[in-house]
Order: C-alpha cells, then structure tokens, then sequence
C-alpha cells in the first residue's frame, strides 16, 4: 500500500493532527431535535462511552438561518463550550446539505429537476442545484460566518463539509453550467462534436445553446454526451465543496477538512476527491442479513484506505437497523464490534455512527442510535460502550500505523461511467459488481488488496488485478504494459481496454497494446451470457460472459467446452499476463486468483485460515475476526498478546461467534 506521511495537503494535519495516538469514537449529534435538558444526560452517556469526537451541524441550516440572512448561533455556542468543557472534540459540519424552506419559496433556481425536467421540492434533503449562483451565495455566507465564529474554538478538531454529495441536475442552471464545463474541456463546437461522435443520429451541434443535459429523449441519448454529464456533475459537486473548504481554510488553515463519501458511489470520481481532501471519509451500512456484508466492508474499507493513502474516518455506520432497505434488521450481538473492529485492522483510525441517540421523530426515527429508543439499558448501546472502551485500550498501539499490500485491484470512475451506458452488449454486466466479485474471490482467499487508480504507479505490487475497465485512455495502457514488462503479473478480465476516453472503440474493438500483452490475435466477437447461463469451461463453469477470441503466442490456460465457442481459448497467459474472457464461478475465481498470486509471491498473512476468518496486518499488530456464528480455532505461528482480552496466545487462538482479537508480537 502506497502511503503517505500523516500530515495532509499543502502541510495542513491530516488525521493524526486530530487522533494523536487513538482513535476516534463517537458520531454525528443532533441535538437541536431535543430539549436542552437532554445535552448534558448525552454528555454523561458519552463519557461513560469513551466517546471522545461529535459531528455537529450536518443538518442545521434552517436552525442557524431560520430566515434569510438572519443567525441564531446561541444554541451552537452552548453545544461547543459544552463538548470541550468534557474533553469531546467537535466536527463541525458546514450544514449546505439540506437548504431551508424559505429558500425553495424564494429561489426557486436553488432547486434542481431531474432527466424529465421535474422539480425536486424541499422536504427531504440534497435538494439542491449545484450550478444555482444563488445556492452557491448562500452556503457561501453561511459557511463564512461559521468558520468566522468558531475557527478559533478549542472544541473544533476537524470540518466536515455538506454530506454526502449525491444530487444531480439536469435544469436550466444546469445546462449553462454545462456548456461552461464544456467549452473549457472542449474549446471549440468542432471538438466536442468529434469527441461525441455528432455525425451518427444528425446530431451535430452548431451553437453552443442547442448543448443541453441528456435530458429524457425519445431513444437512447449519445453516450458520449451521458458520460461527459458525470463527469460534469462530479466535477460541478467538488467545486461546491471546494468553495466551503477553502473558506473554512482561511479562518482555521491548521484545521483538516473532509466530506464523507457513499460506498462506491457512481455519482463521484473518489480518486479526484480524494485528492482535495485532508482527511478521507466514507459512511458504511452492509446489510446485516447479507452473507457477503463483511467482504462489502472490507472492499469499501480497502478502497477508502488506498484513496487516502493511509488513515481514514469512518464517518457513518449504523449501531443496529437502518431505514432504507424493504426490511431493516437490527445487528446480531457482537457484528457492531466486528464490523467496527474491521474498519480499524483495515486503516481506520476513527470509528464514528449516524448517529448518537435515534430520533423520535422524521424520516429516519426507525434508523438505529448510539442511544436507541431502549435508552442506556438497551442492548445496543451496552454493545457500543464495550467498544468505546476497547478502541480506547487498543487506540495507541494502532493509531498511525499502516501496512505494505502486495495486490492491487483497479478501478476507475469513468470506466465505470462509460460500461453502464445504453446500448451496450448486455445490461447484465454491472461493472460494480464485477468489482465485487473479484475483491471477493481475493478476499476468500485470504489476501488484504489496495485500490487504485490505472495510471497510479503499480511497480511496488506483485500482482495487479483487473476486473473490467472498459475505457482505458493511452497513459493507463501504457502503464499496464510497463508494468507486466517491469516484472508484475497482471490479471485481467473481459471488456477491458474497448474504448478510449471519449468512448470511441478501439480499432480491433479491444486496445492494441493490450491484445499484444495478452497474446489475442483477433478479437472476433463478443457472446454475452442470459442471466443464470453457465458456459462450460476446462475444470469450471463460466458465467455473464464469453468471446470468440483468435490467440496468437499465448498459452490457453483453459478453453471453452460445448457450443459455438467449442476448444476456443477461455483463459489465456502470456508470461506474467493472464486474460480472463469470461467470469468463472465464485470458487473457480478464487481458485485462479490464489494460484496466480502464489505464483508472483503473494501468500496469506496466516496459512490455514478458516474459510469465515480474517487475518489482516496493520503495522506489528495482527488482527483476527471471526465472521461465521460458529465458534472457530485458528492456528498461530508462535506466542501473542491479545490486546483487546489481555491474555496471552499461543499456538491456537479460540474465538468465540463474531469474535475478534488483536494481536501483538
């Protein structure tokens, strides 16, 4: 794993400014939605938690601007004395997520519409335009007064900027703005109509306003002018979020600032973000009934991880139940502290809630709390004391410390973007869940991954994994060639390298550089799989996928069995780079991938785990979870010390159901 050293941009603290050797605990507070008597029981409960950090603020806009132009920062001056009275350090949140009312009633521009031109009303939240000046103008003046007011506060660790940036606009403010984006990416009608393609369809444009969103059409809208709207969308949010940093940077510049990102959220480009960021942070809910909820959290925490090249906040997670799904489980006894324990092995150096006590009122009162309806006697909030405490003992011997992978698995936005348009192949190939897939069958196979992006410098990894990047732009081929050619052994699966980055395929419809790294000769076409078709294969089954490929001077690794594609190359090597055209069963996945990894040197941190145990390296210290509900013995080379049950191992760990332990040499 890449890393950096702990301090943030432009020499402004990063995480370590703020955990100091230990780990943050706590989670966004909301106090504005109870009496004022309730503050001071909340800080009794959150002492006796060990919580030691609150986000305040996130969606209290209407509450420090209940008119336009007017404060009321009383209320918010009291919270903040009262948190650094207690030793609890504040996140304060600029509160631009959910605007008021009264500014939908008066700046109808502020509000946005979607693909078919319908206005999203106020009353839920992230109703917002990103292009309207006058949104703009207000979260502006808002955060200024904030960051005027409490910059200097001794409560104030850390900033946390909007939440969640998800919106998208597709209305007249929107498309101005979007021919600005445009026209600074393009220069000239010309560009854009050759990067679009504009002679299919008769849709050459010969002025700049006739350059709309991809608003509804009649048949499918050009993908080229779709992607270049994510790519705008993403681009228009940073710069929303990069005006409120930066003003907050004026008045407190030894402040880290952060935003919390979605879990693999389409809707961001995370590497760009990541990078305007001094703290990286995501929120994280797997489903608890999901039997693949702690690979998801370990794909997000990888990821997180690698986008911040060293520690990182968990911003969000969920203490029980959510709200959102169809059917909202609350946690089992002990996953809260495993799910939790697994951000920590896997860089988190902060593990915080949404939120501190559960709301009795609005849209997310069933969704769970620190303190939950049960009050300080319920199940949930005993559960999250014995963390608050563990992470407490064990915060200084983690905090800080990071750890070398020696895999990489590559994924990039606007690969993402340009794989999911209208048209293509086969709507069953989601890119996401090819993402899920592969970092699955590593995961299962006991091997701790990086994220990153392709045209990152690769040379300190052993093996690299692809498991689709449809567009490839020059600087990423190039790189992938260089660095197989340097000594790495690449694994690559299908659809990779078709199109470049204007979403033109490629001659051959697959990159020329890569059909020479792999040894294709002829990519003669593409056979996508009906959901639940198998495609026999030598010694396993694919699935979603297969091609009609013509190999040159690379080894067949595996050929297809039965139909068209009888005795065809399914699996191809040439040296150290493998090609995959198809996506083989879960355990055929995981079987290849370990064996290509036991090739380049890569090996498990622990031989003999159990199938549901993880073993992840961070720093000296070994951390062992147990996510089966049965319990499980785990061999160790050698004696331990369990830091979170104060014993000594050896030989032979014991873990109970969903048990974890930390382990010291």
């Amino acid at each position: 794993m890449r890393t950096t050293s702990a301090t943030g941009k432009n020499g402004r603290s990063g995480l370590a400014g703020v955990t100091r050797g230990r780990l943050l605990f706590g989670g966004d507070y909301n106090p504005e939605q109870w009496p004022e008597e309730t503050w001071h029981e909340d800080v009794r409960l959150m002492k006796e938690a060990c919580v030691n950090s609150v986000t305040l603020g996130v969606f209290s806009w209407s509450r420090l601007e209940p008119r336009p132009g007017e404060r009321d920062f009383g209320w918010l001056d009291r919270l903040m004395d009262l948190m650094h009275g207690n030793g609890i350090g504040v996140v304060l949140a600029t509160p631009t997520a959910s605007p008021p009312p009264w500014m939908g009633r008066l700046h109808p521009d502020t509000l946005p519409r979607d693909r078919d031109g319908r206005t999203e009303w106020w009353g839920g939240r992230q109703h917002f335009s990103h292009s309207s000046a006058t949104y703009r103008r207000y979260a502006a003046a808002l955060t200024e007064d904030l960051a005027a007011r409490y910059g200097g506060h001794p409560a104030l660790t850390m900033w946390h900027i909007n939440n969640e940036y998800c919106t998208y606009d597709w209305g007249d403010e929107a498309a101005v703005t979007f021919r600005r984006w445009l026209r600074d990416r393009y220069g000239t009608l010309d560009a854009l109509n050759t990067a679009w393609g504009t002679a299919f369809w008769s849709q050459g444009y010969g002025d700049w306003q006739e350059v709309l969103p991809p608003r509804r059409a009649h048949h499918l809208n050009n993908p080229t002018q779709v992607l270049d709207f994510k790519r705008y969308t993403s681009d228009l949010l940073l710069e929303c979020y990069a005006v409120e940093r930066d003003i907050v940077r004026r008045y407190s510049p030894d402040v880290p600032v952060t935003t919390n990102f979605m879990p693999m959220w389409a809707g961001q480009d995370a590497w760009r973000w990541a990078r305007e960021e001094d703290v990286v942070s995501v929120d994280l809910y797997p489903d608890p009934r999901d039997p693949f909820g702690a690979q998801e959290g370990a794909l997000v925490q990888d990821m997180t991880r690698s986008q911040a090249r060293g520690p990182w906040m968990l911003m969000e997670q969920a203490a029980g139940a959510v709200n959102w799904r169809d059917v909202n489980r609350p946690k089992p006894r002990g996953l809260n502290r495993l799910w939790s324990l697994q951000a920590v092995a896997r860089g988190a150096d902060a593990v915080c809630y949404f939120q501190w006590r559960q709301s009795r009122q609005g849209a997310e009162k069933f969704h769970s709390g620190m303190v939950g309806h049960a009050g300080e006697r319920g199940r949930t909030h005993q559960e999250v004391r014995r963390l608050g405490a563990e992470l407490a003992r064990i915060g200084p011997a983690v905090a800080g410390r990071h750890s070398a992978c020696e895999v990489a698995v590559l994924h990039e936005w606007n690969a993402w973007w340009a794989g999911t348009q209208d048209g293509r192949p086969s709507r069953e190939v989601d890119p996401a869940q090819l993402v899920r897939a592969w970092h699955r069958a590593l995961w299962e196979a006991h091997l701790t991954t990086d994220f990153a992006h392709p045209e990152h410098d690769l040379s300190g990894y052993r093996l690299v994994v692809v498991p689709q990047l449809y567009l490839l732009t020059d600087a990423a081929a190039d790189n992938l060639v260089a660095y197989v050619r340097g000594g790495g052994t690449l694994v690559c699966g299908f659809l990779t390298g078709i199109a470049d980055e204007d979403d033109r395929v490629r001659p051959g419809g697959m990159d020329a550089r890569l059909r020479d790294l792999f040894g294709i000769r002829v990519l003669h076409e593409w056979w996508p799989l009906d959901a639940g078709e198998h495609i026999g294969c030598d010694g396993f089954r694919g699935t979603l996928w297969s091609e009609e490929i013509e190999a040159g001077d690379a080894v067949a690794h595996a050929r297809y069995r039965g139909g068209e594609l009888d005795g065809l190359p399914a699996v191809l090597r040439r040296g150290r780079a493998w090609y995959v055209s198809t996506l083989p069963e879960p355990a055929a996945l995981r079987e290849l991938l370990a064996d290509v990894a036991a090739g380049a040197g890569v090996r498990p941190v622990l031989d003999g785990l159990p199938a549901q145990v993880e073993a992840v390296r961070r720093g000296d210290l070994l951390f062992v979870l147990n996510h089966g509900r049965d319990p499980v013995g785990v061999a160790l080379p050698g004696t331990y010390r369990d830091l979170l049950g104060d014993r000594t191992v050896t030989g032979r760990l014991e873990l109970p159901r969903h048990g974890a332990a930390v382990l010291a040499p």
